[in-house]
């Protein structure tokens, strides 16, 4: 028993505590240790805001958007556990946000990137002693350790989100998350292996292996994330095996081999484009060219099958990017034939090279292409799912009757199912790149 857990949970037990997750992968893999972390102590954990007495926020700052849903979340937080009540803050945001303008909108505890462990402990002692701002973040700059955060069973999905690689090296110019998250760590193969047996105990039978730049899993270590598919394909705990996303330069041919030849891989790769304009990836710093990515993805689809579902991150309006260099990047969409597209307009991010940048490009051009590239994005969706019409599919189910498919397909039935069930779905038709139909 280790020093945290043998300490008393009176502050904690019986309290309702409001755990909200914004943001990436990794955070809801984070999320999920933390709901476990505080149900151990005796919380009541919850996603109503309404009626609880302590509040836990994990954060994202990837956007300017991002960074102002989080001030807007720990004002509502604050109001609704009222003066007595506390609110913890922990991860990007909190990492990058300054101390007093954090306290002026009411956090109590924030809790930094890589201490995430702690913050059971410190919120148990603030609803013990009470009120008083507490600062527990340090600097990541140099920091190359570890941080287990161990998880029992999701909580928060049927599927596991299992982070195994921490960091980024690569530092596009319009990107702050290497600066908050701190440079590239990976988890010991071994203590991967052992989550995915113990969720696998718990009855959960999908695992999404996540990291910041997940690519660089092993290059630590003597190991790859290749040898990880593997290793987790191999170990007989699991039904499906899912990647988060992954940078096209990481996809090499020892990637394919070990996905190819894995029998749980679903197929779907989350592969960020960003632009197809080889001028703005090299602003950007990207390290490929609009013909590698389609390369890539040709590569995969080659080896993973032509059913391969590829989505992917798309940033328009970045600085120097014209109209030619935007419909370069839908372009490049069409030419891929991509699935779900998640677009962002870009903003600026104090302190990255891209905010001092020429040729800034006007927010309402960036909204009006942004627009533009979703509805690319949802056409080529439609598309996408519309080749499994007809078709016979298993689905996880997530809620009752709706669920996702191995190509990471939304869909829903006729019937229902109990979430975390695998269940038979004859697809009957497509409708705004989702699958409907009946259990078969």
């Amino acid at each position: 028993m280790t020093e945290r857990e043998g300490l008393g949970s009176l502050g904690l037990r019986g309290v309702p505590v409001w755990l909200h997750v914004l943001g990436c992968r990794s955070n809801l893999c984070e999320g999920d240790f933390l709901a476990g972390d505080l149900e151990a102590r005796g919380a009541l954990v919850r996603r109503e805001l309404e009626g609880a007495q302590a509040a836990v926020l994990v954060s994202c700052s990837v956007t300017a958007e991002a960074d102002r849903k989080c001030r807007q979340l720990v004002r509502r937080a604050r109001r609704a556990v009222g003066e007595a009540g506390i609110v913890a803050v922990c991860g990007c945001w909190a990492q990058g946000v300054e101390a007093e303008a954090a306290q002026e909108l009411g956090v109590d505890l924030l809790v930094g990137n890589r201490r995430k462990s702690l913050l059971t402990e410190a919120l148990d002692a603030a609803l013990r002693q009470g009120r008083a701002f507490c600062d527990l973040r340090a600097d990541l700059s140099a920091d190359r350790s570890w941080e287990e955060l161990p998880m029992g069973a999701p909580r928060l999905h049927s599927r596991a989100f299992i982070k195994v690689q921490e960091g980024c090296d690569h530092f596009c110019t319009y990107c702050v998350i290497p600066f908050l998250r701190g440079r590239s760590v990976s988890r010991p193969l071994e203590d991967v292996l052992a989550e995915v047996r113990r969720v696998s105990e718990g009855g959960c039978r999908e695992v999404v292996l996540t990291g910041i730049h997940l690519g660089m899993y092993g290059r630590d270590r003597e190991s790859s994330l290749a040898e990880l598919v593997r290793a987790v394909s191999e170990c007989g705990a699991l039904d499906r095996l899912r990647l988060g996303s992954l940078e096209p330069f990481s996809l090499d041919g020892a990637l394919l081999d070990a996905l190819a030849e894995s029998p749980i891989f679903c197929p779907h790769l989350h592969l960020p484009l960003q632009s197809g304009d080889d001028g703005v990836l090299s602003l950007m710093r990207r390290g490929y060219t609009a013909d590698d990515f389609a390369r890539v993805s040709e590569a995969a689809r080659s080896r993973l099958g032509a059913d391969l579902h590829i989505s992917s991150d798309v940033l328009v309006g970045f600085p120097g990017e014209d109209d030619a260099a935007f419909h370069g990047t839908t372009a490049v969409m069409r030419r891929v034939g991509m699935g779900r597209v998640h677009v962002f307009p870009y903003s600026e991010r104090r302190g990255t090279l891209a905010a001092s940048l020429p040729g800034r490009v006007e927010p309402s051009v960036r909204a009006e292409r942004a627009a533009e590239a979703a509805a690319v994005g949802m056409e080529l969706l439609s598309r996408y799912a519309r080749r499994f019409v007809g078709r016979t599919l298993e689905v996880l189910a997530e809620g009752d009757g709706a669920g996702y498919t191995p190509q990471f397909l939304e869909a829903a039935w006729e019937g229902g199912s109990p979430p975390g069930r695998t269940v038979r779905v004859a697809m009957r038709f497509e409708k705004g790149g989702k699958l409907e139909g009946c259990l078969a």
